[in-house]
């Protein structure tokens, strides 16, 4: 199995900055990609930011210039670093991997269980 952890959401000011971590663990032989989701409330969860093993990133149109994905290959953790953040960002944040598993060499998708951030005054 593989589990995904991820840590560094809370509470921040408008205009504030955050920086979400997720570390990948468990029965990996690879990573395809990995990436946040977020969930509001009442709203269905979107992407906010993907980032594939051969370095291609994806960006919400909402979070371009704002937002920022990195990655640690070696640590099998990706980030999300925030800034500029708006009322609208509040979420709860997921992180997701497309991984191939050492148990059986398939090719799955798995979720973190979320992070908060809450971006008020």
């Amino acid at each position: 199995q593989v589990q995904l952890v991820e840590s560094g959401g809370g509470l921040v000011q408008p205009g504030g900055s955050l920086r979400l971590s997720c570390a990948a663990s468990g029965s990996i032989f690879s990573i395809n990609d990995m990436g946040w989701y977020r969930q509001a409330p009442g709203k269905q969860r979107e992407l906010v930011a993907t980032s594939t093993s051969g370095g291609s990133t994806n960006y919400a149109d909402s979070v371009k210039g704002r937002f920022s994905i990195s990655g640690d290959n070696a640590k099998n953790t990706v980030y999300l670093q925030m800034n500029s953040l708006k009322p609208e960002d509040t979420a709860v944040y997921y992180c997701n991997a497309e991984v191939r598993v050492r148990t059986d060499w398939s090719t799955r998708r798995y979720w973190g269980q979320g992070t908060q951030v809450t971006v008020s005054s």
